[in-house]
């Protein structure tokens, strides 16, 4: 599947394609079996009227994706179900959850701007762009990403695994930390890894990035090496932190995710302590 972003005017009678429709942060899918499980335009012909706020996102192999979001008193329908964004990743195809995430992050920001923060007017979407602009004041307001770092720490043959207190759950993960204003990736990783287990870390290197719906950030992902200190967790934070081998793993993140990819990356580099199929699905 190949996705290309484009800003898609909304006509009157909109072309079918995919519909990522939203109630608050759960989206319309069909049940399990029904092969796609993304709607069409056939199959919400009779949510059509209910439809807040549509806009067109781009093209998924041809086929024009909207986003769009109803109020929770709706009659959903038959054979379709809202769920979670978060419960569908690694159960839709990672493109389609990629499409639905960015529809997500769209509408959020779109509810989340229809005043100006600035003199307090209404906006107005853009015609051109994806953009909010004051007529007002002038002032002109862009869809938010938010830049997070993700880290795996590595000790020789270990790594930093640490549960969080955010996590619903019993599972394990690498450190992560949103970058604070004026601050670089690379220092970012230090001080989140200083701030969360008080350890030091050099020799940073990029591993790859994704973005991250919940509700708008960019996971930025690193590797880096132990460099000194004892783990001492922040309370606030951490509710457990240790050092694990590739053959005695806790509970990690589901597949889909830039922290589980920087845990497999990890297994794989250590093979001769790593059964295969040891990290959980």
């Amino acid at each position: 599947m190949s996705f290309v972003p484009a800003f898609l005017p909304v006509a009157k009678k909109p072309e079918d394609g995919l519909w990522f429709i939203f109630c608050g942060d759960k989206m319309l899918v069909k049940e399990r079996g029904a092969g796609d499980r993304i709607p069409s335009l056939t199959d919400i012909s009779g949510l059509m009227k209910d439809l807040m706020r549509t806009y067109g996102i781009g093209r998924l192999d041809g086929q024009p994706c909207y986003a769009s979001e109803v109020s929770e008193v709706v009659s959903v329908p038959r054979g379709m179900t809202f769920q979670g964004l978060r419960s569908l990743l690694g159960d839709l195809d990672e493109e389609i959850f990629s499409v639905a995430g960015r529809a997500f992050q769209y509408l959020d920001w779109d509810r989340t701007h229809q005043y100006c923060g600035r003199c307090g007017g209404h906006t107005e979407p853009a015609l051109d762009e994806r953009a909010r602009s004051c007529p007002a004041c002038g002032l002109i307001n862009y869809p938010e990403v938010t830049p997070a770092i993700i880290v795996a720490v590595i000790r020789e043959s270990e790594i930093l695994l640490a549960r969080s207190r955010r996590f619903q759950g019993s599972f394990f993960s690498v450190l992560a930390g949103f970058v604070e204003p004026g601050e670089t990736f690379e220092e970012c990783v230090k001080r989140e890894v200083m701030e969360e287990v008080a350890i030091a870390v050099d020799n940073i290197r990029y591993f790859g990035s994704q973005p991250w719906p919940f509700p708008h950030s960019l996971m930025v992902g690193f590797t880096a090496e132990y460099a000194g200190g004892e783990i001492s967790i922040d309370n606030a934070e951490i509710s457990e932190a240790g050092w694990f081998t590739a053959d005695f793993l806790p509970e990690v993140p589901r597949t889909g995710t830039i922290a589980r990819r920087l845990i497999e990356w990890f297994c794989n580099n250590h093979k001769h302590n790593y059964r295969q199929g040891q990290v959980p699905p």
